[in-house]
């Protein structure tokens, strides 16, 4: 495992690109490129394609009570208070047209209620990541996703499916400083994506290393990557 950063070639820039890592200036330039560059364009495309994977790893979330109770809230608080006649009046020509609007535009309402509240409570309750690393393997395909959020979480999603043999194991490492050295964030069990806790690093860094290797069932022994390197990349700072 080592830091060296090796130069971006045209499916990194893609990757870079789609997944939203570029800084806004650093986009701003590429989308002009991009304009004329039909090499780059199709490897936008590509890179579009190949990360349509990760729609499938989201995984679904209860909703809480609590949230529920404020949706309630929004729509008792959106429906008309009922107003005391003090004497009849006749009805209008287009009282079911009145009556329909009413209750459209109070669905409506209601729909955009609980949209916001969703919404907010999504942000409120996600916590964004420090950095994220794309995972290419040795054909320059990104076959991983890595999420560091610095507070000991990380979370894995695998784009592809690994092959690990009986008595195998897949080990995620990250390099947070060459004086400190290759560190285990964890093991992904089933080769499927995980959530990792791994141990008390320094908050992580653009071009931090991270990658997956293939170590023996239950983790390297010496601590350090022992086995072959399926999958790594650097990692950068989302915008």
């Amino acid at each position: 495992m080592t830091g060296t950063n090796p130069e971006h070639d045209i499916i990194h820039l893609a990757d870079e690109y789609v997944l939203g890592l570029m800084e806004p200036m650093e986009a701003a330039a590429f989308e002009v490129r991009l304009e004329r560059d039909a090499e780059l364009r199709a490897a936008v495309e590509a890179s579009r394609d190949r990360f349509l994977p990760l729609d499938a790893t989201a995984e679904p979330l209860d909703v809480p009570e609590e949230l529920w109770q404020r949706i309630d809230a929004g729509i008792s608080a959106a429906r008309p208070t009922p107003e005391i006649a003090t004497a009849p009046s006749p009805a209008a020509s287009n009282d079911n047209i009145k009556s329909g609007w009413r209750w459209t535009a109070m669905a409506s309402l209601a729909a955009t209620v609980l949209l916001a509240v969703t919404l907010g409570w999504s942000l409120l309750t996600r916590p964004d990541p420090v950095v994220i690393a794309v995972l290419l393997d040795a054909k320059g395909e990104a076959q991983a996703i890595v999420e560091d959020f610095g507070n000991e979480q990380a979370t894995v999603k695998l784009l592809a499916d690994f092959t690990v043999p009986e008595g195998k194991t897949l080990q995620v490492w990250t390099l947070p400083s060459q004086d400190m050295g290759p560190v285990s964030l964890g093991l992904l069990e089933n080769s499927r994506s995980a959530a990792l806790k791994g141990p008390a690093l320094p908050k992580p860094q653009g071009e931090q290393l991270y990658e997956i290797t293939l170590e023996t069932a239950g983790g390297s022994p010496t601590g350090r990557p022992t086995g072959p390197i399926l999958v790594k990349g650097f990692a950068k700072a989302p915008r």
